[in-house]
């Protein structure tokens, strides 16, 4: 009987714990500017393009997709909860002006990736358009590109301790818990970064949990 009330007791705490815990994040669900930390995510952009063809083979390729070769592409950078994220804290999102969409297409290389990722992820920074778009440049400025992975013009077979140990290389300061890797069931498809509001890497113990588990991934080469 002891036993018993000494679980009952144990299980009441932690579940109370958990309400608390989850009540204090729901206060500031989508609130814009409140938040923890960035996750800056990067597209390797030949794995999406190979998926997209595969999916409809007939349809006429994206902008990103087309004759232009890209290797990491900018996916997003997202404001994030140490548990969970914010998402869509504006709506109707203010107006994107199209001079900052043309101003980012050497980062986010399709029109409509800019403005979801404002729409989703942007209003919930806090800041305007224009200092949002800002802040992806600055995330990806500070977030260095192994030479490796700039322009492959063949296929590569990695493992995701290769590429992140690549990173951590190239990146002073990154820790292992501040890089995740994510992939389909055969493809490299994103690497993920966290980082402070002041651009500076941070480990993330809920997003490196997500890290892709296979052994080997493929990364398709830079083509143009």
């Amino acid at each position: 009987m002891a036993r018993f009330a000494y679980r009952f007791a144990a299980f009441a705490a932690i579940s109370f714990l958990f309400i608390i815990t989850a009540f204090a994040q729901d206060r500031r669900q989508n609130e814009p500017g409140n938040f923890d930390f960035y996750v800056l995510a990067l597209s390797w952009s030949p794995s999406f393009c190979e998926a997209a063809r595969e999916r409809s083979p007939d349809r006429r390729p994206s902008q990103q997709c087309g004759e232009r070769p890209y290797s990491f592409v900018v996916h997003g950078l997202w404001p994030q909860y140490e548990r969970g994220f914010p998402e869509f804290c504006k709506v109707p999102a203010p107006r994107l002006p199209r001079t900052i969409v043309s101003s980012m297409l050497d980062l986010m290389p399709a029109p409509g990736l800019i403005y979801s990722e404002w729409d989703k992820h942007g209003t919930c920074s806090g800041l305007t358009e224009r200092a949002y778009f800002e802040a992806v440049r600055k995330a990806r400025a500070v977030t260095k590109i192994p030479e490796r992975f700039i322009e492959p013009d063949s296929i590569q077979t990695v493992t995701p301790d290769e590429v992140t140990k690549e990173f951590l290389a190239a990146n002073p300061g990154m820790t292992p818990g501040a890089i995740s890797v994510t992939c389909d069931n055969r493809r490299l498809r994103e690497i993920r970064v966290c980082m402070t509001k002041e651009f500076q890497f941070r480990d993330c113990e809920e997003m490196s949990r997500r890290s892709c588990s296979r052994e080997k991934l493929i990364m398709p080469p830079v083509r143009g």
